[in-house]
């Protein structure tokens, strides 16, 4: 017998371990790789960005949209770089406010999970109004009449929530499995409208389109602002860490390649957008609807009608991601006794945290019935929701690459690059935002700063109560899942 083989017949007793994870009920260590990719992907939701996000990119940055897709790029691909330095120590359901508690402390970490709940919370709005906004654009291709059908899509909504709830409530690899489906067909459908218009398009095809001309610097700063939305979510495997069979290597290689992969694909969809509308003539600023618009001018209409059901699906999977995340949020903060104790119980057969997933689907529907019911349209509410949204999950990022540094240092492993890389996205994300809410401000959604506004004084009187009648909840901030007895021979008897 060798020395492995009676290492393992006869294992020496392990001391100091835990005989049960703090986030005992979730189904740990059950997703493979595949599994986690779906829920970043989703997350995302690439192909509904790259057919949307151009026209709002170039409304503000002009000819300067690829620079602003490129330098969003670059500048998501430094916060990947900061979140990645946790995620390769630490296996966190709480995911972004676990780490920066670990950097920065009880207040950082309560601010950033009060952050993420805000931007999971609002994106799965946002995409529950988008699958709603481009179903009744499907439908009205049948019935023109229903165009503008109030009622219809707030019963939309509604199907959709009860239906995001029905596969979230059955299991975490289900829902994955769901999310990326969709997710996959949806990316196959904006590669194949993209391909027919490189090659429809008349004359060849100008780079110059590429090239950023008489533009400011403040235009290429808003419209980079805009870009940055297209990529948030990326982060959001971290909230599987627990369940991912290998969390150190497959959540880290999850978040680089999502910011990569949708990159190019933006990338692509705006220089085709572009390009298209220079050799048809117009410009995509102007346009309402430019894939639709391209796709009929280049003769295959029928593609737009396709794309339109691909952007409900997109939206859709979005829901289902964004949902997740915010769940199992929502679930660590019951587990610390900061929110709700019951936000901390998991299903025992399906092992999801229902409560928390049937509370926050419930609001992400509310939300947006009640602005659609006050007399707004689905696209106007979106614009207002995906604001909060984005607020929410650039203050996470900034906080998060703050508490990079602190944390490394801390356990004595600080080099030169994280911080540099750190300090940069820091810089970035500050002036991203704090541009985007004063254009907000000064522009025609000044209620999504209201809401943020109200949601900040809601979060800091709630942080007050903590610190009076709950402070050993607050204490206990920042848990994450650590080895157990039975996870390690010999360390059950």
């Amino acid at each position: 017998m060798t020395a492995l083989s009676r290492a393992i017949a006869d294992p020496k007793p392990v001391d100091g371990l835990p005989a049960r994870s703090s986030m005992a009920g979730l189904d740990r260590r059950s997703l493979g790789f595949v599994d986690v990719l779906a829920q970043s992907v989703g997350a995302v939701a690439p192909s509904a960005a790259a057919a949307t996000c151009p026209l709002l990119v170039a409304a503000r940055a002009g000819s300067g949209t690829l620079a602003a897709f490129l330098l969003a790029a670059v500048l998501m691909a430094l916060v990947a770089s900061a979140v990645n330095q946790f995620t390769r120590r630490m296996a966190a359901t709480g995911s972004l406010y676990t780490f920066a508690a670990r950097g920065l402390g009880v207040r950082a970490g309560f601010a950033t999970s009060a952050a993420m709940v805000v931007g999971y919370g609002f994106v799965a709005m946002f995409a529950l109004l988008g699958a709603a906004h481009y179903g009744l654009t499907l439908l009205s291709h049948a019935a023109p009449g229903i165009a503008e059908s109030r009622p219809l899509v707030l019963a939309l909504l509604v199907a959709f929530g009860a239906l995001c709830l029905l596969i979230l409530w059955r299991g975490i690899r289900l829902s994955t499995r769901v999310t990326l489906v969709i997710e996959l067909l949806s990316i196959v459908g904006i590669l194949v409208l993209i391909t027919v218009l490189l090659v429809r398009v008349p004359g060849p095809l100008s780079w110059n389109v590429a090239l950023p001309r008489n533009i400011g610097l403040p235009e290429l700063a808003a419209g980079t602002t805009v870009a940055v939305t297209a990529f948030v979510g990326f982060e959001s495997a971290a909230t599987l860490g627990v369940e991912s069979r290998r969390p150190f290597a497959t959540v880290p290689r999850t978040i680089r390649w999502t910011v990569i992969a949708a990159g190019v694909l933006y990338l692509l969809s705006a220089y085709t957008q572009l390009a298209g509308y220079d050799a048809f003539g117009g410009e995509l600023a102007a346009a309402e609807n430019p894939v639709n618009d391209l796709a009929a001018r280049a003769g295959v209409e029928w593609i737009g009608l396709l794309l339109d059901a691909a952007l409900a699906c997109s939206f859709l999977a979005c829901a289902l991601a964004s949902t997740t995340a915010l769940a199992r949020v929502v679930f660590s903060l019951g587990r610390e006794g900061i929110a709700p104790r019951a936000f901390g119980r998991t299903h025992r057969r399906h092992r999801t945290p229902h409560v928390a997933l049937a509370v926050g689907i419930a609001v992400e529907v509310a939300v947006p019935v009640a602005l659609v019911a006050t007399g707004m349209s689905a696209w106007d509410a979106m614009g207002i929701i995906v604001v909060c949204a984005a607020a929410g999950y650039m203050t996470a990022y900034t906080l998060v690459c703050v508490a990079t540094p602190f944390f490394l240092r801390r356990i004595g492993e600080l080099t030169a690059w994280p911080a540099v890389a750190a300090g940069i996205a820091v810089f970035g994300l500050v002036v991203a935002l704090g541009l985007d809410l004063w254009l907000e401000v000064s522009g025609t959604r000044a209620l999504a700063v209201v809401l943020l506004a109200g949601m900040a004084l809601i979060a800091s009187a709630f942080y007050a109560f903590c610190r009076r009648r709950r402070p050993e909840a607050l204490a206990r901030i920042g848990l994450y899942d650590e080895p157990t007895t039975g996870d390690v021979l010999g360390g059950s008897p």
